[in-house]
Order: structure tokens, then sequence, then C-alpha cells
């Protein structure tokens, strides 16, 4: 049986991947939690990383 993720290149992403990102999600969030940042900060850092993310993806599906 083959597991499909999300890719934003509309290909096909892996559980492993969609898992390590969850992970990743996760460990910002806590660490964050954990050293006092601000939700509004964090909200921000969050989104940042997930942009950076996706533009990794789509720069390394390019080439």
């Amino acid at each position: 049986m083959l597991y499909r993720g999300a890719s934003a290149s509309g290909g096909i992403g892996t559980v492993i991947g969609a898992i390590i990102g969850a992970l990743v999600m996760g460990v910002l969030n806590n660490g964050m939690s954990i050293m006092g940042v601000g939700s509004d900060w964090q909200m921000t850092i969050k989104g940042l990383v997930l942009l950076l993310s996706v533009a990794f993806d789509v720069l390394s599906k390019r080439k």
C-alpha cells in the first residue's frame, strides 16, 4: 500500500516527511514556550519556518 502526503509542487509527499514536519513544529512550539516567547512572536516564527520549508521544497523540486 502506498501512503501519500502533500507537496507544494503538487507532487507526492511521504508519511515520514509529514511526521518529521510535525515533530519539528512541535519541538519549536515547546522550545519557544519554555523560553517564554510571546504568543504573537511564536506564530510569526512558526510562519516563517513554514514559509522557508515551502520555499526550500519548491526550489529543490525545480532542479
